[in-house]
């Protein structure tokens, strides 16, 4: 595992070496509760398939990474978007990243296109967020019920180990805050200029199509996949279909 440090903040990330000349560099986003373990073999599989040097990384407070001294704001993905992504991708040394990501993450990486359009070669988002609806919500409480319920905080602990509990109930407090039930990032889409894969599941548990249907409507270069039999993690519901669809979209760069 490397390590880099970010607004003062030690993040760690893993470094695949590209095998093919000439492709863009892949960067990872994970989900809300995610981290690098949890991608598990997904990011071999997509850096063998494509040839493309692919970094994924923990972002602060998760995995084996530092968190933020402060408390978490119903902002906390922008922060990720306008200014730990952007200064993660200076310090890496990448002019046009091509980024792929899923749930939060694919919110921040739509955010961070919206901001500086003239940065990302392109983006994929999986089971993106855009704005809140009533079923994440109702998603989000039956996570809360496992939390206190199941093995849950166990197995997340494999990952997080002793940040477990503030990674779960930043996520869940914030989401089912009063202040977040504005939430809504739709007016950054029509500033992307790059193309776009969106991704989603149709018996996601947290969502409805109507996320991604938003990004091809205010994005004009917009490819959507909805997927049968396939919930809020396509990368592992769906994981042959997914890497197809990836592999496609990164070949037209």
């Amino acid at each position: 595992m490397k390590h880099i440090n970010i607004h003062g903040l030690k993040l760690e990330y893993r470094d695949f070496a590209s095998t093919v000349d000439g492709r863009p560099t892949l960067l990872l986003l994970h989900e809300g509760l995610g981290c690098i373990g949890m991608w598990r073999h997904f990011p071999e599989k997509l850096a063998a398939a494509t040839g493309c040097r692919l970094i994924v990384w923990s972002r602060a407070g998760y995995g084996g990474s530092q968190a933020y001294p402060e408390p978490r704001t119903p902002r906390y993905m922008h922060r990720e978007g306008e200014e730990m992504l952007p200064a993660l991708i200076a310090g890496l040394g990448i002019e046009r990243p091509l980024l792929i990501g899923h749930s939060d993450g694919g919110s921040i990486a739509l955010i961070f296109a919206g901001a500086f359009p003239e940065v990302p070669l392109g983006i994929a988002a999986m089971a993106p967020h855009e704005f809140v609806e009533e079923v994440t919500l109702a998603g989000i409480r039956e996570a809360r019920a496992a939390w206190q319920t199941t093995d849950l905080p166990k197995r997340l602990a494999r990952y997080h180990h002793e940040q477990t509990e503030r990674v779960f109930l930043d996520w869940n407090d914030t989401w089912l805050s009063p202040a977040f039930r504005d939430w809504n990032i739709e007016a950054c889409l029509p500033r992307i200029r790059c193309p776009v894969l969106a991704i989603q599941g149709e018996d996601d548990e947290y969502a409805t199509m109507r996320q991604i249907d938003v990004i091809a409507e205010r994005v004009p270069d917009t490819q959507l996949v909805k997927l049968a039999d396939c919930g809020h993690s396509p990368h592992r519901d769906q994981e042959d279909s997914v890497l197809a669809a990836l592999t496609a979209f990164i070949g037209r760069f």
